[in-house]
């Protein structure tokens, strides 16, 4: 041993080996979250007259498109589409913008914003309460998008109450 290698060198093997077996494990948990949050919002769009759309919820990043058309506010269908491709937009440009520092900063907290509260509108959509809605988004923060996941499978068949 060198006066550098104050540690054995399997604690290296080791180290690396839980490194990778994290890696893999978040890995297979995000394609797990994405399939899943695929099919709620396939299932919620076909429910609530988005058949034409629905497909959209399979396309990685476009998904987004459908989370904001479920959680518009208008009533036509016509009026939903031009809603949501108003705010992907958006969404995609305040993407780009993150990208570069100090400004990304600000636009990554619009970003998250935007999609607190389009998780906000299709809770309150499900519920048709307020006060539910806002408690649903906190425990899908608690519970780190768990919440969400077992929620909306429940919900996905059923139409929107408001």
């Amino acid at each position: 041993m060198s006066s550098y290698d104050s540690y054995p060198a399997e604690l290296d093997l080791f180290l690396g080996g839980l490194l990778v077996t994290f890696g893999i494990f978040i890995i297979l948990f995000a394609i797990l979250a994405y399939i899943l949050t695929a099919i709620i919002y396939y299932k919620t769009a076909q429910t609530n007259g988005l058949q034409d759309i629905a497909f959209w919820s399979w396309i990685p990043l476009l998904n987004v498109y459908v989370l904001f058309a479920l959680g518009s506010t208008k009533t036509t269908l016509e009026e939903i589409k031009k809603d949501a491709i108003k705010f992907t937009i958006i969404y995609f440009v305040l993407a780009i913008v993150s990208i570069i520092p100090i400004i990304g900063f600000l636009a990554s907290i619009a970003m998250m914003i935007i999609a607190i509260y389009y998780m906000y509108r299709i809770l309150y959509r499900w519920t048709a309460d307020s006060g539910k809605a806002i408690l649903f988004v906190v425990l899908t923060f608690i519970t780190g998008g768990l919440f969400f996941m077992i929620y909306g499978l429940i919900m996905m068949k059923k139409p929107f109450l408001a």
